[in-house]
């Protein structure tokens, strides 16, 4: 007699894999996942509305002391191009009489990496006084250049540049800091793969900003503070 041979089946899904077998389960399924969704877009929805009346075009942007300019990565020791539209705009603001002083806040966590000092280089080669032109060496993020613009360097009104993809974040976190801000979103054209990768990292960002915004944290370097917003705005010649 012959040895009956074992059929292979699939293992069975586990239970919470299955969706529920009533219609009323199905239903109660799909709005608690409606329910997660929405909580996850909670912190995205909390940036865009209360930044998006901030924002303004390099036109109609309210007059502040300072510009506020936030790194975006230096390609070759120069600003790579969307940071270059962004330094393009203060040095326009600045030249139009909307600011006074150009704070540049970026990375120089390592010795063969200097954006706050690459961003100067271009302002002065465009024609703003190296004397209005103040640095923040270590704005490793958003919140952190936020956070020592308001407490090391002691700004309570600026126009925040960026991108529109992140002038909100921006604007909701030094905000959130303490400075009474508007936005200006830079040229991004073409809206290549960095700008849309750019925008869905925002969503995720925002979670982390909503944090930030609610618990405040000292920035990665607080450390004293500096004077040089105060020196450029009190030595303005006429």
């Amino acid at each position: 007699m012959g040895t009956a041979r074992k059929l292979w089946l699939p293992p069975r899904p586990r239970s919470w894999l299955r969706l529920p077998a009533s219609r009323a389960g199905r239903r109660r399924a799909l709005w608690a996942a409606m329910a997660v969704c929405s909580l996850a877009l909670t912190p995205a929805t909390w940036v865009y509305v209360s930044a998006t009346p901030r924002v303004r075009d390099a036109g109609h942007v309210p007059s502040a002391p300072v510009a506020m300019v936030f790194g975006a990565g230096l390609w070759e020791g120069r600003p790579s191009p969307y940071l270059a539209h962004r330094l393009d705009t203060a040095a326009g603001l600045y030249r139009a009489g909307k600011v006074r002083v150009v704070l540049v806040t970026g990375d120089n966590s390592r010795d063969d990496y200097d954006e706050p000092d690459a961003m100067r280089a271009y302002l002065r080669d465009r024609g703003v006084p190296d004397a209005r032109i103040v640095s923040d060496f270590a704005g490793f993020d958003t919140w952190d250049s936020c956070a020592r613009a308001r407490r090391v360097f002691g700004v309570k009104q600026a126009v925040l540049i960026s991108q529109g993809f992140h002038i909100r974040r921006a604007l909701a976190l030094c905000g959130a800091a303490g400075i009474d801000a508007y936005g200006v979103g830079a040229s991004s054209d073409p809206h290549d793969i960095t700008w849309y990768a750019g925008g869905a990292r925002e969503v995720l960002a925002s979670g982390k900003a909503a944090l930030d915004a609610l618990v405040r944290p000292s920035p990665a370097f607080l450390g004293p503070h500096e004077p040089g917003v105060e020196r450029a705005l009190a030595d303005e010649g006429p």
